[in-house]
Formats: structure tokens, C-alpha cells, sequence
């Protein structure tokens, strides 16, 4: 059986500089009946846990530091005895949500992951944050881009650590580069295309 994409989505507060921000985070399982990777870790591990139904978890991948993409993290790590994976350029964020616990494994550019057969490839695309890092599935035709591109452009830039001109750099040298029919699966809300979204970087 080849592998599958999965969605789970989970509500909670995104939280920085000071500021509250109620939001859905997608989180994302590719795999088969028998190993999955998880991709992103938001608010809670209980409703990820139980979409892994007792498959092995060859990974927990973390596109970026911000609280709302890693807060069940460590639980999740517990409960499946995964290791994290983070890019260490995100350091900051990280100890602001967990100052007492840390990822196991640096995320850099080009890690492959392998499950289920499938590859996954690590693609450093800084802006939103420093360490913001995509996973690109070609045998899938997919990308997994956290906060860096969404259905309507690129991600928020407004907060600390994040810059307009970087993520634009990122985007058009690793993401606009992929086949136009690439799927684009977000941190937050809908699917897009490569293609659909030419027209909307500046």
C-alpha cells in the first residue's frame, strides 16, 4: 500500500509578542496502515494520538518554532516514543513555549525522511521565522509548507523574528521552482497549487 496523506485539525490560541490569537492548525500524517510521520504538533496530542490509532510514528517534523505548531510536542513525543525534529535556527521560539524539554534532532536542509515507502525532503524557507522549513513529497506531488505559503500568498511576516523580504526569497528559490501541479498543504486553512500561486508573490 502506498502511502497517504492524513489531516487533522486542531483549534487553540497562536501566541507572541504579547498578543493572543485564536486559531486551526492542520497537522499532517503521511504514511499507511502501518508507520506514519507527523508533521507539526499544535495545542494538543490527545486528537493526534488517536488519528495515529497505534501505528509506529517514525517522526514528529516541526515546520516552524511558534507555540501554535509545537505546544504538544514533548506529549506527543511521549506517547509515541518519536523523535522531534526542529531546525535549530528557531531555537528562541522553542525555549518560549518548552524552556524545560528540547527537539531531539536538527532539522537542516535537504534531511530525508523515508515512510512508507515515500521520501521527504527538508527545504529550508526562512521568513516567517528563521528555521521555517517546508517537506516536499515529489512521489506525491505534494508540499507541506507550515506558516512559509498559503492559499492566497505567503505567510504573515509582522511578528518578531519574521521579514517580508526573506520569506519571498524563500518562496520563489525553493517552492515556486517545484512543478506548478505541486499540492500545497498549509499550516492553516485550504489546499492550493504551486501554479495558483504565482500570481499571488509579489
Amino acid at each position: 500500500m502506498s502511502a497517504r496523506i492524513e489531516q487533522v485539525v486542531i483549534p487553540g490560541v497562536f501566541s507572541l509578542d504579547g498578543q493572543d490569537f485564536d486559531v486551526e492548525n492542520n497537522v499532517w500524517l503521511v504514511g499507511d496502515d502501518e508507520q506514519v510521520l507527523v508533521i507539526d504538533a499544535p495545542h494538543d496530542a490527545a486528537p493526534v494520538v488517536a488519528a495515529i490509532g497505534g501505528r509506529e510514528v517514525t517522526a514528529i517534523v516541526l515546520t516552524h518554532g511558534h507555540n501554535d505548531h509545537i505546544t504538544a510536542a514533548p506529549a506527543l513525543r511521549e506517547a509515541t516514543g518519536a523523535p522531534i525534529w526542529f531546525n535549530a535556527a528557531d531555537r528562541m521560539l522553542w525555549d518560549m513555549t518548552h524552556p524545560d524539554a528540547g527537539p531531539d534532532r536538527d532539522l537542516r536542509p535537504g534531511t530525508v525522511f523515508t515512510v512508507a515507502g515515500t521520501r521527504l525532503v527538508a527545504l529550508h524557507t526562512p521568513g516567517h521565522s528563521p528555521g521555517s522549513t517546508c517537506l516536499h513529497a515529489p512521489d506525491l506531488s505534494t508540499v507541506f509548507t507550515g506558516d512559509t505559503l498559503f492559499c492566497g500568498g505567503p505567510g504573515a511576516t509582522g511578528r518578531s523574528f519574521s521579514d517580508h523580504p526573506t520569506i519571498l526569497r524563500s518562496i520563489r528559490a525553493q517552492l515556486l521552482s517545484l512543478h506548478g501541479d505541486t499540492v500545497v498543504k498549509t499550516g492553516h486553512g485550504d489546499d492550493t497549487t504551486i501554479a495558483a500561486e504565482l500570481r499571488n508573490i509579489g
